[in-house]
């Protein structure tokens, strides 16, 4: 893929930071990826050994990643909110010989994982900072050239091209071994869906060492000769704005909190800024004629040219997505897990389904376990070239998410439409059994919960044997309506809790309804991906304290 890429799109732009910086053409990227590939071999680094990868987005991230993978070495790349001790945890687990690593998250490389390393290079300027190796440093007294020293031919399908360690819901930090089959099998998958285009422009603002980002908005688009740019900072709304302007991108990915946040505050409150507009937009039929003008206006954020927004890495909350069908936004839905290289299902945007992740990609195969005869509803299982070899040096887990048969276990439920439309209705593991064995679907609740215009995020777990959530609050909104003295603020503030329980219980079945909403003062921790890490949030952690006090 690598040499083909530089052969066939030799003069087309690739890789560049939103400001124009860092700029690769497809030949000086294919030619710089030989020259790092020659550096890492010249200190000793060879084809089977592990490379750590920590670096925010930038052209050098993928530079420093196909030096890796495309000569025959093993990435494992960090995601860049990863802390010093995860960073350490991860050389070491992986055993990693060699760390590309940026200025900026310098300060997140111990003292202990430098001194395990033999080969750390800064991957803003590719500078060795440390080299232990006793190699010659001379390639031309090695006699050997860098095309010698790593054919492409002797990379097998089943070899491992990268170990990507999750940042998970359930606070196991496991390392996904991908084979170059598996990446090249989840982009055949892609490629049928939504094929890519060299006239296509991609802004990447995801974390590039997570699999969606990498594989989706990295490899992708790389197949077909197109442009991808990166913001220098962190997208927050104001710079995202800015970037978007500037390179007006026909292509790129998000998580479903991004998009939501948009609807939240900048387009929801204009349909909530007068009785009559708010009065309009209760009705359906006057509903849609506002999106509909509302989404000219996002398409002009965008830059006016975006022809596919997708959304993946978690549920997109139903108000929002009925927002951007009725706005007629080029959004579409992807399902997948890093397990899964990581595309499983999708839809592109002329055939997206309210509620729904889309029908099953060409090339994976699903079914599933367990299914309730009542509700459809069972655990997806997949089968298919993309499915991962397993957990790095974690045979007992591999083998609890493998059926006998040979089915990866994604603890993901869902069930299917007559057309073999696959929607998603939560985790297992978060599933909450009813005074009379309903199955509880907490995610389905917090949508609800979500789309009442003064809540930002929520969790529903059971306390005691009742439901509850807990909710943070949207802070700016709070200030608004609750600026008053300190007993009114209270009062205010629990008569608030009383009207989100009421509006929740109006619109969730019997058994779903809530008996208390607790405030989380700070925002929820999130994975890269921004889906709540639930397990820090376990009801059960104080009551298992005062147990185990007891005995």
């Amino acid at each position: 893929m690598l040499d083909f890429c530089g052969r066939e799109y030799p003069d087309n732009q690739f890789l560049s930071f939103t400001d124009g910086e860092s700029s690769y053409t497809y030949r000086t990227f294919h030619s710089k990826v030989e020259e790092v590939a020659t550096l890492l071999h010249r200190h000793g680094i060879r084809p089977g050994e592990k490379v750590g990868l920590l670096a925010q987005n930038m052209p050098n991230w993928v530079v420093s990643y196909f030096a890796t993978v495309g000569y025959g070495m093993i990435t494992v790349p960090m995601l860049p909110d990863f802390s010093e001790s995860e960073v350490r945890h991860i050389l070491k687990h992986s055993g990693s010989k060699a760390l590309f690593i940026s200025e900026r998250l310098l300060s997140k490389l111990s003292e202990k994982a430098r001194e395990r390393l033999r080969l750390i290079i800064r991957c803003d300027d590719f500078e060795v900072i440390k080299s232990d190796t006793t190699a010659n440093p001379d390639k031309e007294q090695q006699g050997e050239s860098a095309v010698e020293l790593y054919p492409a031919q002797s990379i097998k399908s089943e070899d491992l091209a990268a170990i990507i360690y999750t940042s998970g819901t359930t606070g196991s930090s496991k390392g996904v071994m991908l084979t170059h089959k598996n990446l090249c099998a989840n982009l055949w998958s892609a490629q049928q869906l939504r094929p890519s285009f060299a006239s296509d422009i991609w802004l990447s603002i995801l974390p590039l060492s997570h699999t969606l980002e990498s594989s989706l908005s990295m490899m992708l688009p790389m197949l077909a000769g197109a442009s991808i740019y990166y913001i220098d900072k962190a997208p927050t709304p104001t710079i995202l704005m800015k970037a978007l302007s500037k390179v007006r991108p026909t292509t790129m990915l998000s998580v479903p909190l991004i998009i939501e946040k948009i609807y939240k505050s900048a387009v929801l409150p204009k349909f909530r800024s007068n009785a009559i507009l708010r009065f309009l937009y209760s009705i359906p039929v006057t509903r849609k004629v506002l999106n509909k003008k509302a989404g000219k206006m996002l398409m002009e954020k965008f830059g006016g040219r975006i022809r596919f927004f997708g959304i993946g890495g978690a549920k997109l909350d139903t108000n929002v997505e009925r927002f951007l069908l009725e706005a007629h936004f080029p959004y579409a839905i992807g399902y997948g897990l890093t397990e899964t290289s990581p595309l499983i299902a999708g839809a592109i945007p002329s055939k997206v389904r309210l509620g729904s992740t889309g029908p099953i990609v060409e090339g994976v195969t699903v079914k599933l376990l367990n299914k309730d005869p009542e509700t459809g509803i069972g655990e997806i299982c997949v089968k298919g070239d993309n499915v991962m070899s397993g957990y790095f040096d974690n045979p007992e887990t591999t083998a609890s998410v493998f059926t006998p048969d040979g089915w990866f276990r994604t603890h993901d439920l869902g069930m299917f439409d007559k057309d073999g439309w696959l929607y998603i209705k939560g985790r297992s593991s978060t599933t909450i059994i009813g005074p009379s064995g309903e199955n509880i679907y907490p995610e389905e609740i917090e949508s609800v919960i979500n789309s009442h215009d003064m809540v930002s995020e929520s969790i529903v777990t059971k306390r005691k044997g009742k439901l509850i959530a807990l909710v943070h609050f949207d802070q700016e909104k709070l200030k608004k309506k609750l600026s008053q003295t300190s007993d009114e603020y209270q009062e205010k503030f629990e008569s608030l809790k009383k009207e989100v329980l009421e509006y929740v219980n109006e619109k969730v079945s019997k058994f779903s309804r809530l008996s208390e909403i607790k405030e989380q003062l700070e925002e929820f921790e999130k994975t890269a991906t921004k889906k709540i890490k639930r397990y820090k949030y376990n009801e059960d952690k104080d009551s298992d304290k005062k147990n185990s006090e007891g005995k």
